[in-house]
């Protein structure tokens, strides 16, 4: 595809991934962890746009402390970096994104991305892009991605489609009647059942038209603004509330649509949906690195370093690394983080070893 001119991409790549513990810890968070292939997973994010957004139009979003390893991993020059000098959630991160596009390009277009997503293939998901970059810039309308669910799964939010849009030829589109943050399971089933579509944290939108749509639903936001237009965003991230950008914005704003992916997605935010996203053994194990196992089924071992023997367990966790081995049942990993709050930081900031994926097993 040739790039739009007008097209600017961010890469939301802020957080510690506590769920990935202990190969995630705060000096070395999920995103630079290949989890979902062979590379890092901000590599990942990084080469699916490359070539579809002009050159100087990306922009990747993240602590001070992210920029070196980011860097080193990319490639990227020290331009395409915005640093949150204080973590204060996806709103105010995008709304300092979208300042800067409309500085730079009046009329930009800004699609917004996480840094932990499993996207194949690339093509669609591009396709997708410019189909929800197209109905956004006329309509002036705020766009997620939606993505068809295959399962009741009560991690993510969900979207209830409403009147539908024109779209270009192969896609779906529609406005979006109401969001639903993260339902029990009956409700999940329920969702699935009705046509809800999962919401993948994929946006797209004219820079204006979102900065408009603070005035009105995020007023906490937009009055930090004129910080940022003076150049000083420690002072905008010290103002600002700590919200996301659903909160804050797409549950309160009458101007949000929907386009419908056409291509596998998965939010690889925990050690279930590393599992989901490998192949398993004939007993349902899913293995990485040295692992052993006898009358075991249902296991998700990584062994990041050394080796490990499972011998008759059944639905474990184990994660070893270099000094620390995790062992939990799958059935309790989604309570991963709040267990962390317990551990030691000493624990906490550990050693990974090597990491999951790695070639020398």
């Amino acid at each position: 595809m040739t790039p739009d001119p007008s097209v600017w991409v961010t890469v939301l790549a802020g957080g510690a991934g506590h769920r990935f513990w202990p190969l995630s810890t705060p000096d070395r968070p999920k995103q630079l962890l290949p989890l979902a292939s062979s590379r890092p997973l901000i590599v990942d994010t990084v080469e699916r746009v490359r070539g579809f957004v002009a050159p100087g139009r990306l922009r990747i979003l993240a602590g001070e402390e992210l920029v070196a390893p980011i860097r080193a991993a990319t490639g990227l020059g020290g331009e395409a970096f915005l640093v949150e000098s204080r973590a204060r959630g996806t709103g105010p991160v995008l709304a300092r994104a979208a300042l800067e596009a409309v500085r730079r390009d009046p009329g930009a277009v800004m699609i917004s991305l996480h840094s932990d997503h499993l996207i194949d293939p690339v093509r669609p998901f591009r396709e997708a892009l410019r189909a929800a970059a197209e109905i956004a810039r006329r309509e002036r309308l705020l766009i997620t991605i939606g993505v068809p669910p295959d399962r009741p799964e009560t991690g993510y939010g969900y979207i209830r489609p409403g009147t539908p849009l024109r779209a270009p030829d192969g896609h779906r589109a529609y406005r979006v009647d109401a969001f639903v943050e993260k339902p029990g399971s009956a409700a999940a089933a329920r969702y699935v059942s009705e046509g809800y579509r999962w919401n993948s944290g994929i946006f797209v939108w004219p820079a204006r038209t979102f900065l408009a749509e603070l005035e009105s639903c995020a007023p906490g936001i937009a009055r930090a603004l004129p910080r940022l237009e003076r150049g000083d965003s420690a002072a905008f991230f010290d103002e600002v509330p700590r919200i996301s950008v659903d909160e804050a914005v797409l549950e309160r704003s009458a101007r949000v649509a929907c386009v419908e992916a056409t291509f596998r997605w998965d939010d690889v935010g925990s050690w279930e949906s590393f599992a989901r996203n490998r192949p398993a053994d004939e007993r349902g194990n899913v293995c990485d690195g040295e692992v052993h196992l006898s009358g075991a089924s249902g296991n998700v071992a990584i062994a990041g370093a050394g080796r490990l023997a499972l011998f008759g367990v059944d639905d474990l966790l184990v994660v070893r690394t270099g000094d620390v081995t995790l062992v939990m049942p799958r059935s309790e990993s989604p309570r991963l983080k709040r267990y962390l709050r317990e551990l030691p930081e000493r624990l906490l900031r550990q050693d990974a070893g090597r990491d999951a994926g790695a070639d020398d097993r």
